[in-house]
């Protein structure tokens, strides 16, 4: 299996013995400049570091050298450990961390590094959806269900329950209410908490389309239309549609049959009652666990839909109070219920629920005397239970204590007038923070959380609930613990792997994850936060796991802990759809603290799948002629050189200010013009700018002459391309050239000529670029005695591969071109900023797949990013 194994050059392989490297494990989505920075260095061998270095990635320059401080010893893997911080430096750019022998891949430090990752990460929720899946475009679990256990309730055992939607829990397709509830108000607390974190190009049902609604909030109503059939009666709530029995086969979601009743699920009643779980019976003593997860969702989405349908809010009202009642009739947990396997969610805890169902309710109906109602049973519920089990334990059962995070006292503290100090629901968080530290502070990695199912899940709560005691008590003391399990998520932790599918883009991440979608179909499962490490004990007693390829990570194994990126292995590698929604708010927080948000307009299509694009994206370069040779490749961005705030290369400029969220839209022509008319209609309904060069001969075709009109009057830049688009330099041997400077000279001077008509010269078109987007030194050094400036497109993405045809071998078409521009402009953590982004006016009539019919599509996707558009005279100037 194909790796990106960060620090492959500190790992050797002689014969079958394998040397004893030194790594440098760190966050691959990058740093902020004023937050805290921190790597750990891990070795195989026992050895003594004193100092450590930070190196510029683009001049290899050292710009800090620091003690390495106290020496960790071993974890896991390393016997010997080191945390490396580098806080104190806080200018932006991409650096290099280097420690005895250990060496890092180039990572970012800058205020944006986290723009865009919980936008991106709704994907996985979207493609986890039950009944219509936009993802697939397709339908599945249409008919559920069948009611189970609700006979004393009035509700025959086989009774019809209309309660399609939702989402999948997991790579499985059984759906729970306290997983889906949970989700459902991570996703609208991140929607109330920072609204500028998301964008919206999606509708309702998940596909591409703007409905004026943020995508977040159409994804928590997705979860909270579901709750709504699961709670469709005063004295009916459901806990679980389906059981183990859906662990049939890994597939596709379509219909299922094998529950012995069509294709019906069975869907169980909250009872309160022990209900099935195989030869057993689970534990369930009560209702209360689930009815307060439902009646919390239902308050704050009855709060966060006001002003865009109130008749849902007063729905959402009702059903909040109710299922409130429900839970107040009978406390205790309700846990979900298995037939064949012996594993089920066994929450044990239920006076958490209780408690947010209190204090979201309060909110909802702040001023009144059932407000202060709630605040007092809010209070009475957080004191039962005032730091989550779990929080400094070495072991927990699976689901044991859900939600794995009290999100009750961070709604109560919000709710009361006491200072912080004298705030107890931040006493009670910095308890149980206290707790996980005593564990933390003696590895380097400040690992506290026990490795036990769903430890990365685990990982996320525990770092919200650092961020959330310190933004209300604004204490920073536990800043690096919070940090540290941050970090943990996306590269710093012993395998050096993010956890998250697809985060970041050319970063380690899961390939092979326990998902029916990549297995089956190799289909992406962008986002996806997978189970995470396992104590190696838990590892060699689960039922069921044999890895279905080599151990890309067996030389970081151990007995502590393990990790495996393999189908085969569901304990590590399986993504959640609860986690995953948990990480949604965690990284929208972070792109708040960070203080930089783009200019997000709420448009376009939905993003594309980075899957494969990561990996490695061959570029296509200039037009293919007869004579050219297939493998051509252009100097990559990072070859160019730096003059003022434009980047060059070969004297001609190659990128504008990557500092400034720009982009130039340029369209060249020669003898095709067939989307003009497209491509100025979308130019102008989304109020963008480009920049146009065209030939001599395009200027002198009477076809094309309304086009450049148009172009004109729209105020587009028009620049030159030469008069006969002709090749300057030889295809192999890039630096001989093919005219002489007095060809090139009356080249340019009939392509002038040919503007003149329009009113055009080379006062107001000053920029040149080349024919083939092909030339040399020579080239721009005649370009600039002439008294232009020489340009060409910025390498990264297919832009310019939009001419190809199908029976060329660099064919690419238009949906994998669109993938590519998309995949950069979240690559952080310049994007396509300062990007001279190339497209054709016109193409070979061969290519029926006509990209620029995608163009209106791009520019509301690239704008909701908080791109703009600009001429190339706006984006190169000094």
């Amino acid at each position: 299996m194909h790796r990106l194994i960060g620090l492959l050059f500190s790992f050797f392989v002689f014969g079958d013995t394998v040397a004893q490297p030194s790594v440098i494990r760190y966050n691959q989505l990058g740093y902020t400049p004023k937050g805290i920075k921190v790597a750990v260095f891990g070795s195989k061998a026992i050895t003594n570091q004193k100092t450590f270095q930070l190196i510029d990635a683009a001049s290899n320059k050292v710009v800090l050298q620091k003690n390495t401080g106290q020496a960790f010893g071993k974890y896991g893997p390393f016997a010997q450990t080191y945390r490396l911080d580098f806080s104190a430096f806080t200018k932006p750019g991409n650096y290099i961390l280097k420690c005895g022998d250990a060496v890092t891949k180039p990572f970012a430090i800058g205020n944006d590094v986290y723009n865009g990752m919980a936008d991106f990460c709704l994907r996985y929720m979207r493609q986890q959806r039950s009944g219509f899946n936009p993802f697939l475009k397709d339908s599945c679990h249409t008919h559920d269900g069948y009611a189970l256990y609700g006979a004393a309730a009035g509700l025959p055992d086989s009774t019809h329950i209309d309660v399609t939607g939702g989402w999948h829990d997991a790579s499985d397709y059984l759906q729970y209410s306290t997983t889906s509830a949970n989700a459902t108000y991570h996703l609208l607390m991140a929607a109330r908490d920072f609204p500028q974190a998301f964008t919206d190009t999606k509708q309702a049902n998940g596909l591409d389309g703007r409905n004026g609604l943020p995508d977040v909030l159409d994804e928590a109503k997705w979860g909270l239309d579901w709750l709504l059939k699961m709670h469709p009666k005063d004295n009916w709530l459901f806990n679980q549609l389906g059981d183990d029995r859906d662990h049939i086969s890994m597939r596709i979601p379509k219909l299922d049959s094998q529950y012995g009743k069509g294709y019906e699920r069975p869907v169980y009643f909250v009872s309160g009652e022990p209900q099935q779980r195989g030869k057993f019976m689970n534990n369930t003593t009560g209702v209360a666990s689930t009815a307060g997860k439902f009646a919390s969702a239902f308050a704050l989405g009855s709060q966060m839909f006001v002003g865009f349908d109130n008749n849902y809010c007063q729905t959402l009202y009702k059903k909040s109070l109710s299922a409130w009642a429900f839970g107040m009739k009978k406390p205790g947990v309700c846990q979900t219920a298995s037939v064949r396997s012996p594993y089920i969610y066994a929450e044990d805890n239920w006076a958490d629920d209780m408690e947010l169902g209190a204090a979201a309710i309060a909110r909802m109906t702040v001023g009144t005397s059932l407000s202060e109602k709630q605040k007092i049973a809010g209070t009475r519920y957080a004191r039962m239970e005032p730091i989550t089990p779990w929080l400094g334990a070495d072991t927990a059962k699976h689901y044991q204590w859900y939600p794995f995070i009290n999100v009750g006292h961070y709604e109560m503290a919000k709710l009361t007038a006491l200072k912080p100090a004298d705030n107890p629901y931040i006493d009670f968080y910095q308890q149980g923070i206290e707790k996980v530290w005593a564990k933390a502070k003696t590895n380097a990695f400040y690992r506290g959380v026990p490795f036990i199912w769903c430890s990365n899940n685990l990982t996320v709560s525990f770092a919200t609930q650092c961020y959330w005691y310190r933004s209300l008590s604004g204490d920073k003391g536990y800043g690096q613990l919070e940090q540290a399990n941050f970090d943990w998520l996306f590269g710093c932790n012993p395998w050096g792997t993010s956890m998250v599918y697809g985060l970041p883009a050319n970063g380690d991440t899961p390939v092979d994850p326990h998902s029916a979608f990549t297995h089956l179909k190799n289909y992406p499962i962008d986002g996806g936060l997978v189970d995470g490490p396992v104590y190696g004990s838990i590892y060699k007693s689960l039922i069921g796991i044999t890895l279905k390829d080599a151990d890309e990570y067996a030389y970081w194994q151990s007995d502590l802990a393990v990790y495996h990126d393999d189908y085969g292995d569901y304990s590590t590698n399986e993504p959640t759809m609860d986690g995953t929604a948990s990480l949604i708010y965690l990284l929208a927080a972070r792109e708040a603290e960070a203080g930089v948000y783009t200019a997000k307009k709420q448009t376009g299509i939905a993003g594309t799948s980075v899957k494969g694009i990561k990996k490695s994206m061959a570029i296509i370069q200039p037009k293919e002629e007869k004579n050219k040779p297939a493998a051509i490749q252009l100097p990559t961005i990072a070859e160019a050189t730096g003059a003022g705030n434009n980047l060059y290369q070969k004297g001609a400029i190659v990128r504008g200010d990557t500092t400034e969220r720009k982009i130039a839209l340029v369209f060249t022509g020669h003898e095709f013009a067939d989307g003009g008319k497209a491509i100025t209609t979308a130019l102008k309904v989304e109020k963008v700018k480009a920049s146009f060069f065209f030939t001599g001969d395009f200027y002198r075709n009477k076809a094309f002459e309304k086009t450049i009109k148009a172009l004109k009057i729209q105020g587009h830049y028009l620049g030159a391309h030469s008069d006969k688009h002709l090749l300057y330099s030889d295809w192999s041997k890039q630096d001989s050239p093919l005219v002489s400077k007095d060809s090139f000279a009356t080249d340019l001077e009939n392509n002038y000529a040919a503007m003149k008509p329009f009113g055009l010269g080379q006062k107001s078109s000053a920029y040149f670029l080349p024919p083939y987007e092909w030339y040399n030194d020579s080239i721009a050094t005649w370009a600039k005695e002439a008294g232009l400036q020489l340009i060409n497109y910025t390498t990264g993405t297919l832009s310019n591969a939009d001419y190809t045809t199908p029976r060329m071998p660099n064919y690419r078409s238009s949906d994998t071109i669109y993938q590519s521009i998309l995949h950069k402009a979240i690559d952080l953590p310049t994007g396509l900023n300062g990007y001279i982004l190339l497209l054709h006016i016109g193409t070979d009539p061969a290519r029926t797949d006509k990209f620029y019919n995608l163009l209106p599509l791009m520019l509301q996707e690239l704008i909701g990013y908080g791109y703009k558009f600009v001429r190339v005279d706006d984006l190169l100037k000094k």
